[in-house]
């Protein structure tokens, strides 16, 4: 990006799939809490369906340019390294974190990505972080923290294992912002991020084995499905990587940081979630260092 100014389109681009996240988090919400539905299960489906659909809807707007990608042999390992320690490893690792402490928790720790975005960068330029760099990254997970646990630490079950995972969801959060710019840039949308979501998809549906969950399917089952699938998952993750290749892994990962705000406005609105006056600081916090990031005439380059 050099001294240029931020691009708009990908600031824009990128917040929209944090939002979509925040959405179909709610989406998910209601499933585990109304319909019995199983983390594992939902993330396995979520990305076995996605992929589908995106490679669907790519075959029908590319047609064999799709193919392109599996013929380039570089590339197609880098893109299923992206599937596996990209998108695999967040959802998995993630939800594992959830499981063995709580969303709380697996949400701060997860928003630690940009710390290792930034410590990558800094490990390959050979350079110190800059102030503004840090002062974003701190403020963010800071207001991450704030909104995940009402500012009571002791709201976080951090078990050695749920540590782990978390920090493991992190490092998912961070390969995925680092490995997929220059492909995209390539390939385009459809063919990485789909191509990516069913490979992911079919590993993680061996590990989890989803048909052996009991779900209570009716309509609302279904409409929430196809919210956390087509919101939640392959728009979001369409315009949160098309951003990120646009903006750089770092600010995407920043900007990235917006999920949990929308998370939580819409769960107060209509789900009754718990709203307190800690939280307006976590929201001035993410949408200050959101919009600070957005407005910086510099940013950190990964070439």
């Amino acid at each position: 990006m050099g001294e240029d100014r931020v691009d708009k389109k990908g600031v824009l681009l990128t917040l929209a799939g944090g939002v979509c996240w925040g959405i179909s988090g709610c989406f998910g919400q209601y499933l585990f809490q109304e319909k019995e539905a199983n983390a594992e299960w939902l993330v396995s489906i979520r990305l076995l369906t996605a992929g589908l659909l995106l490679l669907g809807i790519g075959y029908i707007v590319q047609g064999k340019k799709m193919n392109d990608i599996l013929r380039a042999k570089e590339d197609c390992k880098k893109m299923m390294l992206f599937a596996i320690f990209g998108m695999l490893f967040c959802q998995y690792f993630f939800f594992s974190a959830v499981e063995h402490s709580d969303a709380g928790t697996a949400t701060v720790l997860q928003s630690l990505a940009p710390f290792v975005i930034l410590g990558y960068v800094c490990i390959r330029k050979k350079r110190f972080p800059r102030r503004d760099e840090l002062l974003g990254v701190i403020a963010a997970v800071f207001g991450v923290f704030l909104l995940s646990t009402h500012g009571n630490i002791h709201h976080m079950q951090l078990t050695k294992m749920g540590l782990f995972l978390g920090l493991m969801a992190a490092v998912g959060a961070a390969m995925y912002n680092l490995l997929v710019s220059d492909i995209l840039r390539k390939y385009g949308v459809y063919p990485v991020v789909g191509f990516g979501m069913f490979f992911s998809g079919i590993v993680l549906s061996f590990l989890v084995r989803p048909w052996r969950f009991q779900v209570l399917w009716d309509v609302q089952t279904i409409l929430c499905l196809v919210g956390v699938v087509v919101i939640g998952t392959a728009v979001a993750f369409c315009l949160y990587l098309k951003g990120v290749s646009m903006v750089g892994a770092f600010m995407g990962s920043l900007l990235g940081t917006i999920e949990p705000v929308t998370a939580i406005l819409v769960s107060f609105v209509f789900l009754g979630a718990d709203f307190q006056w800690i939280d307006l600081l976590g929201f001035v916090l993410i949408l200050g260092t959101v919009l600070l990031m957005s407005l910086s005439t510099s940013g950190i380059e990964m070439d």
